[in-house]
């Protein structure tokens, strides 16, 4: 179950992650969503480790955890699979499946867990997950998505939302992705996640998937106009925080970012509080947030985890920087080693701070 912070207050949106009421001088205003800007769900990347490192940058940003299948989470060690600390708020459970009835459980059981939402994977164009009839081949079967997530929505009390391609293989985008949107969100979704590319699920691996197809962002833009009651973000091609104003001015309802935000973190969450949201940002510099890791780090090492657990998703955090080759060679090379600790983690900051002196 969710346990301490790592430091600071987390965002504390309620069960479903709503905007909150900031009181200030005048009467309360409302703090726009979360999912203004949010970070993908990436697999063997979006751990609890990582998720407690980009909050240091961001206690606004929504965060997702890895695609988990709805019979792990039955059969599985859920602590393990689904344990988070509660700083992580507000934080979205992205399930893999295509049985509604293992999903509405898997559903309850992280709803117990305290995630704020609970996603449904209908964009994942593995050969793996394909096999199991779940991610971006589903978008061939939306009367089965629809079912579904009524069934999740049925099972628990947090919103769930979709996360999908504008289409696969030769299917035509503009006449799929509406059809699409309008049963699921007939069943109860309010909320879609859209990677602007087709996944080509013959021919193409994972990797090629997020960069061969071409990026449709007007076809996203165009599904709010056509859909606005339904709250819709974009995925696919983004680089930097600077890019989401322009996106909301669209019309569009927030932005994901994926790699982007793992390879260079600062560059989408450091500002993002003050810039999205008019609230005070937890750090000011990739320093401060290298700083406020350290009790996080000092925990985990004293549970007997490893430096490299945590540290292996913090490579990116100078990126650009002088002194960023340093601080990946020092902390891989720690990673390496047997009982590393704060003392090479110390040595990486360091040798970052006297390169930009």
């Amino acid at each position: 179950m969710p346990g301490g912070a790592i430091g600071g207050p987390a965002f504390g949106p309620g069960p479903a992650g709503q905007a909150q009421a900031v009181r200030g001088a005048g009467a309360a205003m409302p703090v726009p969503p979360p999912h203004r800007l949010s970070v993908a769900p990436m697999m063997d990347w979006t751990d609890r480790h990582c998720r407690a490192f980009h909050r240091t940058l961001s206690r606004r940003a929504q965060l997702w955890t890895e695609m988990v299948t709805a019979p792990a989470v039955i059969h599985g060690d859920r602590e393990r699979l689904l344990g988070f600390e509660a700083a992580e708020h507000p934080v979205v459970l992205q399930l893999g499946g295509s049985d509604p009835a293992q999903l509405a459980q898997a559903a309850a059981i992280g709803a117990d867990f305290g995630y704020d939402e609970i996603n449904l994977n209908c964009g994942c164009p593995s050969d793996r997950v394909q096999s199991g009839c779940f991610g971006a081949v589903l978008m061939e079967r939306p009367e089965l998505v629809a079912e579904c997530v009524a069934a999740m929505i049925a099972a628990q009390p947090r919103p769930v939302t979709v996360k999908c391609r504008i289409g696969v293989d030769d299917q035509v985008p503009e006449e799929v992705l509406p059809a699409f949107l309008e049963t699921v969100s007939a069943a109860g979704v309010r909320h879609f996640v859209i990677h602007a590319r087709k996944a080509w699920l013959q021919g193409l691996s994972p990797k090629e998937n997020r960069e061969i197809p071409p990026l449709n962002h007007a076809l996203v833009v165009q599904m709010k106009r056509d859909f606005p009651q339904l709250e819709i973000c974009l995925n696919g091609g983004l680089t930097a925080r600077d890019q989401v104003p322009g996106l909301l001015d669209q019309g569009l309802d927030g932005a994901m970012f994926g790699r982007a935000a793992y390879h260079d973190p600062a560059a989408v969450l450091l500002g993002a509080d003050s810039t999205l949201w008019g609230q005070a940002d937890p750090v000011d510099s990739a320093e401060g947030a290298a700083e406020a890791m350290r009790p996080y780090i000092a925990r985990h090492l004293e549970r007997g985890g490893r430096l490299h657990q945590i540290t292996r998703h913090m490579l990116g955090l100078f990126t650009g920087r002088p002194g960023a080759r340093a601080w990946r060679r020092l902390l891989s090379e720690a990673g390496g080693r047997p009982g590393s600790g704060l003392a090479d983690y110390d040595a990486a900051l360091a040798a970052v701070v006297s390169r930009a002196a």
